[in-house]
């Protein structure tokens, strides 16, 4: 492991969905601040490229990258990656990132079995990962870090993407009660929202320009236009939240773009205990 005194020093993360968009920009902060890293996706040919990439971005020669082909969508799948981590030494972070955008449209013209694989894939697998890492966690004593990847729908209505949107809030709230279930435990879990970023899921937008709206349709050509900066701040969120600065942080939906997250270590014992999280607002 690196000698150098860095946030991820003898640490090694679990990334999902980790061979490109913001799964990849995640592993490369953890790869230059010391982490030794397990990354799964699931074309393994992209993997593979990723993960050369990435070695040459670590911080230290020994840090190890372990590469694992697999759909988070199957428990068996996710089963193969924590056990590989356990197999390297254990693990001490979760990336929660894999994500399909599902059908577009409205809910009564969308395919019904596309629409209940994406909470498969989205919601069931994420929280199929929560759960076996806040056991391993607790059964080897970790003060381990869950961090997941909310989305677009989580905080708003989202029209034409029910199926993304649902499962994203559904990970939201999750996220909330495991961290309130494991706080005795010194186990932190949060979801970052990142903001609007140029991904495959751009792409597929501006192919269904019947079905997504004018909204999203001028968000995606937006994006193809001018980019944006949204994955190297949540990979710099991610790195916070997996850091020992955050320690303490914990059941909050924190938005990468908008939130000073850089300073809330320096705020934690203040945080009131419903901000950023997702609320009922009532009439006074």
């Amino acid at each position: 492991m690196p000698s150098s005194n860095l946030p991820l020093n003898n640490k090694r993360a679990v990334i999902t969905g980790a061979s490109r968009g913001l799964g990849f920009e995640i592993a490369k902060v953890f790869a230059q601040n010391g982490a030794d890293l397990v990354l799964c996706a699931r074309n393994i040919e992209a993997l593979e490229s990723a993960a050369g990439e990435l070695k040459n971005l670590c911080a230290d020669s020994s840090q190890k990258i372990t590469t694992v082909a697999a759909d988070t969508s199957k428990e068996a799948d996710i089963d193969r990656i924590l056990k590989a981590a356990e197999d390297e030494g254990g693990y001490d972070i979760l990336v929660n990132n894999a994500a399909i955008q599902g059908p577009i449209g409205p809910i009564n013209e969308n395919d019904w079995d596309e629409w209940k694989d994406t909470l498969i894939t989205d919601m069931f697998g994420p929280v199929y990962a929560m759960r076996r890492a806040i056991a391993y966690f607790r059964k080897n004593g970790i003060k381990g870090r869950i961090i997941s990847i909310s989305g677009g729908g989580a905080t708003g209505s989202r029209p034409n993407f029910s199926a993304y949107a649902a499962a994203k809030v559904s990970i939201v709230r999750l996220s909330e009660i495991l961290a309130d279930e494991n706080r005795e435990y010194g186990i932190d879990i949060n979801t970052i929202a990142p903001g609007a970023m140029r991904t495959a899921m751009t792409d597929a937008i501006l192919g269904a320009k019947d079905a997504a709206g004018d909204k999203e349709i001028a968000t995606a050509e937006k994006l193809v236009r001018e980019g944006d900066n949204c994955k190297e701040k949540a990979a710099g969120l991610a790195l916070f939240l997996a850091s020992d600065k955050s320690r303490g942080i914990t059941g909050r939906l924190i938005s990468a773009v908008w939130d000073d997250w850089a300073t809330m270590d320096q705020r934690k014992d203040s945080l009131s205990k419903d901000l950023y999280k997702l609320r009922r607002i009532a009439d006074d």
